[in-house]
């Protein structure tokens, strides 16, 4: 299967995910010209090559009017109402509710212009689609960190533009990468604190605290502020899992430098290749009940696989002063495990539930149809290891039979 693997050892910004998806399309110039295509209003694209620490890569700069969001004496990505700030990972700005007092006066987004913009790009309904539900992360984490609803929240005009700009053209080359899986590996948030106009806020920011629950993060041992709430936002929404890289062979690499200097090479690194033979974690759950019926057993079961289970087996045992019961083994993703420990919960009788983390190897799968003199056949088939193993779906097979 082909395998995006993105690796965040330095956090992640819009503009370093960017740039390291450029350099995979193999022709970062051509790139350039077709974002610069995609009609986002008064924005411009343009890719240049930097180095950190010796290692080359590549920037990402974005301009609206001509002018990159660095020199608007804004922060980055930030969110918190601010209307004066100081640079640190990256360059976009997302302000609100508070009229600014720079020399020159800036007009104010709502949720709904961005959709008008976002919709109205020459790019596909996917894209359009991709690009909104990341916008929608972060219109939802400012509402939830400000403590208002979506529409009251407000976007400073430049900053919005060059994070629209970040979030369609990542939209855009992912699309263009066509990856079957994205893997992101944690999250490095940075620690310390950063300043805005009304105070010291601890880092990660609230806006990006909010975005990054329920996906694994660490602090890191460089202090400074390294995910942005864009950052964040599109690999939430783009990631299939989160871990380390899988086994897989790797086809390009590429190197998206952030803006700032540190003691390690602040850059995004983006793996392409193909991941054939897949490993991945799973969580083992177990538990015994002996006070269940078959008819209620078989129930609970039927609910789990219906909920995504990736499988639910039962064995008879004894138990506890030589009573009859059963053993129910169930095969969940890691995500998962808070999900079903609450369905089996509410579903059997058990009052505690077993369970523990684990790797598994498993053959990448696909089904192929096949047609034979007896008609349509789906075969199930899976590669890996060397191994590749074809096996007819025994209904279509049932069904030929019965005919025959």
């Amino acid at each position: 299967m082909k395998t995006l693997y993105i690796e965040c050892n330095m956090g992640a910004a819009g503009d370093m995910l960017l740039a390291s998806l450029a350099e995979l399309t193999g022709d970062v110039k051509a790139c350039e010209n077709n974002l610069n295509s995609l009609g986002i209003p008064d924005v411009t694209y343009n890719f240049e090559k930097g180095v950190k620490c010796g290692i080359e890569g590549t920037h990402a700069h974005v301009a609206v009017h001509g002018v990159e969001e660095d020199e608007h004496m804004h922060e980055h990505e930030h969110h918190h109402e601010e209307h004066h700030h100081e640079h640190t990972h990256e360059d976009h700005v997302h302000t609100h509710e508070h009229e600014h007092t720079h020399e020159h006066h800036h007009h104010h987004t709502h949720m709904s212009d961005i959709e008008n913009i976002i919709n109205g790009l020459n790019v596909s309904a996917k894209v359009k689609s991709d690009a909104l539900a990341v916008y929608g992360l972060i219109a939802e984490a400012e509402s939830k960190a400000h403590g208002k609803p979506i529409s009251d929240i407000h976007f400073h005009e430049v900053g919005t533009m060059d994070a629209v700009a970040d979030i369609v053209g990542v939209c855009y080359l992912l699309e263009q990468i066509g990856a079957g899986k994205i893997v992101v590996s944690p999250l490095a948030t940075g620690f310390g604190s950063v300043r805005c106009a009304h105070g010291i806020l601890p880092v990660p920011a609230p806006a990006t605290a909010s975005i990054i629950e329920g996906i694994p993060t660490y602090s890191g041992n460089i202090e400074g502020e390294l995910l942005t709430p864009t950052g964040a936002a599109l690999l939430k929404h783009f990631a299939d899992s989160f871990g380390t890289r899988p086994v897989m062979a790797i086809e390009k690499t590429g190197y998206g430098m952030g803006k700032k200097d540190f003691a390690k090479a602040n850059m995004l690194r983006t793996f392409l290749g193909e991941a054939d033979n897949e490993s991945d974690k799973v969580v083992e759950m177990k538990f015994n009940v002996d006070d269940m019926t078959g008819e209620e057993i078989g129930y609970a079961t039927g609910v789990l696989m219906d909920n995504g289970a990736l499988d639910v087996f039962t064995a008879p045992v004894y138990m506890k002063k030589n009573r009859p019961g059963i053993l129910f083994t169930v095969l969940v993703k890691l995500e998962d495990k808070e999900k079903f420990a609450k369905l089996i919960f509410e579903n059997t009788t058990t009052i505690g539930i077993r369970f523990s983390e684990m790797e598994r190897f498993k053959l990448a799968r696909r089904e192929e149809k096949v047609m034979t003199k007896y008609g349509e056949v789906s075969f199930k088939v899976s590669e890996g290891f060397g191994v590749t193993k074809a096996k007819p779906e025994f209904e279509d097979i049932k069904g030929i039979a019965d005919k025959a």
